[in-house]
């Protein structure tokens, strides 16, 4: 049995499942306003110190990362139930499991910090501004998406989020690229350049990395290892599975990525070494419960049981919860009443994107370009047929 800072006694098997966790303070209300938690070893790469293995979380910071996971999973819910019913098309790649990695680095980032990812991204739109109902009609093609219904389930966009993109690997370039814009403007931004293990052997990546060490950019090429590629697990597809070590010169990081408080003290403590050294590599360690996407049902290259155990041992919400409940900074019935109304809030946002309606014709060409310096027509999709081009002043990142 452990206490924690109310006094209160917790059950053994808590203690066994949250490591270590402690709160500190204690308020009138008889909350503990902050908490102390542990975290597994970082792994380290050309580092002589890495980031602490102990951070502390305020209960409204607690509250807000539980929140925000809870969110994310619940968007993939109805997502993978939309794409069920044929109102999404295309494809569609879902973030269930790896809530702790977006919300851990969004934890960390400051209001001058960009990210640019790949194409599983509906829960960074989330966290980056767009609201529930902004994603899922984005998601649905409707008029009110965060692009018009015009960039779907992989291109996505808000104020610093650069998007998801659908070529494999190709967003972590126009990552160094955002570090140098942050270089040139001198706001002291930074750029999180997200990819995944089966993107990690691209040429292109290696010539990002060897660019940004050159110029020191403000870049943290970030690896999320979820095990496996579209279909072929980490150890079949990739020579060295220590991604946080392939930057070669580059220092490396790796961190528990189901651990969102890990997370957060490994992207805090990147940040602060990329704007004073340069880029470093961090890889976040974690998993997928769907397929690589909705068409792959995730289970010819692993097992049911396999997916199974990580849920019921390393899930990242149901962990944070037990450390939340017994460090005191929550209580149960709290929790329940916001995982109900999350619930309600994205079942709503699901109703208004069924609902929403596509852009008209005209539309279709609008902010093409930030500014049409030709002023010509744009190509249609037959042959002899031409559009206007026209802007709705909605381009986010300029």
């Amino acid at each position: 049995m452990i206490k924690t800072g109310m006094g209160s006694l917790v059950p053994r098997f808590l203690r066994q499942q949250t490591a270590a966790a402690q709160s500190t303070v204690v308020s009138v209300k008889n909350y503990a306003t902050e908490a102390t938690f542990e975290t597994k070893p970082f792994k380290l790469h050309n580092l002589k110190e890495g980031p602490p293995t102990t951070g502390k979380v305020s209960r409204d910071e607690a509250i807000k990362y539980y929140r925000q996971m809870q969110t994310i999973r619940r968007l993939e819910t109805s997502a993978g139930n939309l794409y069920k019913e044929k109102l999404v098309r295309g494809f569609c790649h879902l973030y269930s499991g790896q809530e702790a990695c977006a919300v851990g680095m969004k934890g960390a980032m400051r209001s001058q910090d960009n990210i640019i990812s790949a194409y599983r991204v509906h829960g960074w739109t989330y966290l980056m501004g767009v609201s529930p109902k902004g994603v899922l009609s984005e998601l649905t093609g409707k008029q009110g998406g965060c692009a018009r219904g015009k960039g779907g389930s992989m291109h996505m966009y808000a104020p610093n989020f650069y998007g998801g993109n659908g070529i494999v690997g190709a967003q972590v370039p126009l990552g160094a690229g955002v570090a140098l814009a942050c270089k040139y403007k001198g706001n002291g931004g930074v750029c999180l350049a997200l990819y995944g293990d089966g993107a990690a052997n691209q040429g292109q990546i290696f010539e990002a990395y060897n660019m940004a060490h050159l110029w020191k950019l403000p870049c943290i090429f970030v690896c999320e290892n979820n095990g496996y590629g579209m279909g072929t697990s980490a150890e079949r597809g990739s020579c060295n599975v220590n991604y946080y070590q392939r930057g070669d010169v580059l220092p490396g990081i790796w961190v528990d990525g189901m651990d969102v408080v890990a997370v957060r003290l490994a992207t805090e403590f990147a940040i602060n070494h990329v704007l004073n050294i340069g880029p470093v590599v961090m890889e976040v360690y974690t998993y997928r419960y769907s397929g690589h996407s909705m068409s792959d049902p995730g289970t010819s290259y692993r097992t049911r049981e396999e997916v199974q155990e990580v849920r019921q041992t390393r899930d990242p919400i149901s962990s944070f919860k037990e450390k939340i409940l017994s460090a005191g900074l929550a209580t149960a019935d709290e929790l329940k009443a916001m995982d109900n109304e999350i619930k309600k809030e994205v079942d709503e946002a699901t109703k208004q994107a069924k609902a929403d309606t596509e852009i008209g014709l005209p539309e279709l060409t609008t902010d093409i370009y930030s500014n049409n310096l030709a002023d010509a027509d744009i190509r249609g999709c037959t042959p002899g047929s031409w559009l206007k081009h026209a802007t709705l002043k909605r381009a986010v990142n300029l």
